[in-house]
């Protein structure tokens, strides 16, 4: 069945707070047109809670219990709910006042975390991005996104704010796939000097860079770009959204997924050599 939501992690909240809607219902022996007729709802809205199709508001979650004998089980519910609507931002709500102040807003997080584990599916992370890198790829998201014009603004914030990558005690582990490497952003040299700069930070002693071959046998698909603070949070990155996780569980399956994808990767002289290559593709 698709998922009206955009990502797995909010999926299994939305899809877990559904499951305690249904078994409520069934500990007090109700149907659901039982209980759509003690709630005066349609049917269809107790099929679409149940099955997570529509998210419960707090106040149907209110009335659901109550008309099931359950009030003590009200406030884990609301609980778990509005952890799962803060699991979503829109990149329109948050990016209004411009790219700028969302490059800037995380520099507390990056400062108080002392090991980042980022996984790339798309781009090169922001942490080790290029000017000229950084400024060609948020021009095209605020083109698609119709965010306000301060891309050159934002684009020395994130350069700025990836200090962390040489000073203070902070460990970095990145995994790009292959297709990153290919992916021109900006034009041949603004690529050309991108890469060249990711080979100068592989040498960095606090920094590990590994390549998943592109081809390469796996089993573990292709996951959307993530990034990883401590174990206490993971930022995914969407097209229409940035998820941020918390969850314990769901912290531990991300961390599951690194070590997998890490598992793919190559490292070294073997990461630098698909580097170079991507590099020698462009002339």
């Amino acid at each position: 069945m698709h998922s009206p939501y955009p990502s797995t992690a909010l999926d299994a909240a939305r899809r877990a707070i559904a499951d305690q809607l249904r078994d409520i219902r069934r500990d007090a022996g109700l149907t659901g047109r039982e209980v759509a007729a003690l709630t005066g709802w349609q049917p269809s809205k107790v099929s679409r809670l149940q099955s997570a199709t529509t998210p419960p508001s707090d106040a149907d979650i209110k009335v659901w219990c109550r008309a099931c004998g359950a009030d003590d089980k009200i406030p884990d519910l609301l609980a778990a709910n509005r952890s799962a609507d803060s699991m979503y931002l829109e990149w329109r709500r948050v990016q209004r006042s411009g790219l700028r102040r969302l490059q800037e807003s995380r520099i507390p997080l990056y400062e108080r975390t002392r090991t980042f584990r980022v996984y790339s599916s798309t781009v090169i992370p922001g942490f080790v991005q290029t000017y000229e890198y950084a400024a060609a790829l948020l021009a095209n998201i605020a083109r698609v996104h119709g965010t306000p014009d301060d891309v050159a603004d934002a684009a020395t914030a994130r350069v700025e704010r990836s200090h962390i990558v040489r000073e203070g005690d902070h460990r970095f582990a990145f995994l790009l796939e292959e297709s990153v490497l290919r992916h021109v952003v900006g034009d041949p040299a603004v690529m050309a000097g991108q890469l060249g700069y990711l080979l100068s930070v592989m040498a960095l002693p606090s920094v590990s860079v590994g390549v998943i071959p592109a081809g390469r046998s796996r089993g573990m698909w292709t996951l959307e770009t993530f990034t990883m603070f401590d174990e206490s949070r993971v930022s995914v990155e969407l097209l229409s959204a940035g998820v941020t996780v918390t969850a314990p569980g769901e912290i531990t399956q991300y961390a599951h997924a690194f070590e997998e994808m890490a598992a793919l990767a190559v490292y070294g002289s073997e990461a630098r050599a698909l580097v170079t290559n991507a590099v020698s593709a462009l002339e």
